[in-house]
């Protein structure tokens, strides 16, 4: 009787795309991801004002309120889903279910406004939870070295900023392949 190799289970690999209101979340899940992504979009009303700070994002008309989600296959029987995360406090109650059986984040930062990504970095950090940081290139924003950011922003030498525009499907590829390798070379994780 012949018998035929077994394909192997399939394997699915978590990432979670973090960071503050507007950074560029779902942007990013959007340009890479290889199936139309899921949105839980909602438009922001009067009463997100004084809540909501739109100041830096005066174009922004809606909000994440639970999460993004896209996928990009490897391989045959290797996907890659992203969890991008909603950015205002008063929905990250949904974090810890979007974090569960992550392999690392990708925290999107503005450096613009810098201060919007303690607490995503918080979160991971406390959690131990490899990540990265990417600064979002936006058009017009000042650009600052990297020994700069990491010092604004308190990080630990091991973790890896790089640059990104999250418009772009090349350099949101690059960013994710940056956090795998991070995640691979044990640099993630606690010593």
């Amino acid at each position: 009787m012949d018998s035929q190799p077994s394909s192997p289970d399939p394997v699915a690999i978590k990432i979670m795309i973090a960071g503050g209101f507007g950074v560029g979340k779902t942007t990013m899940v959007g340009s890479v991801s290889e199936i139309r992504p899921l949105r839980t979009e909602a438009t922001l009303t009067e009463k997100s004002e004084g809540v909501d700070d739109t100041a830096q994002v005066s174009g922004k008309t809606t909000t994440t309120v639970a999460m993004d989600f896209g996928r990009i296959t490897m391989r045959d029987g290797l996907s890659i889903y992203l969890f991008g995360t909603p950015g205002q406090d008063r929905f990250w109650f949904m974090w810890d279910e979007l974090a569960y059986g992550a392999l690392g984040a990708v925290v999107l930062a503005d450096t613009r406004r810098l201060a919007e990504s303690f607490a995503s970095i918080d979160y991971f950090e406390g959690r131990g939870l490899p990540f990265i940081v990417a600064v979002n290139c936006f058009d017009g924003a000042r650009q600052y070295a990297e020994q700069d950011i990491r010092a604004a922003l308190d990080l630990d030498p091991r973790v890896p900023i790089v640059l990104c525009d999250a418009r772009s499907r090349e350099s949101a590829k690059e960013t994710l392949i940056t956090l795998v390798g991070h995640v691979l070379d044990g640099a993630g994780m606690k010593a």
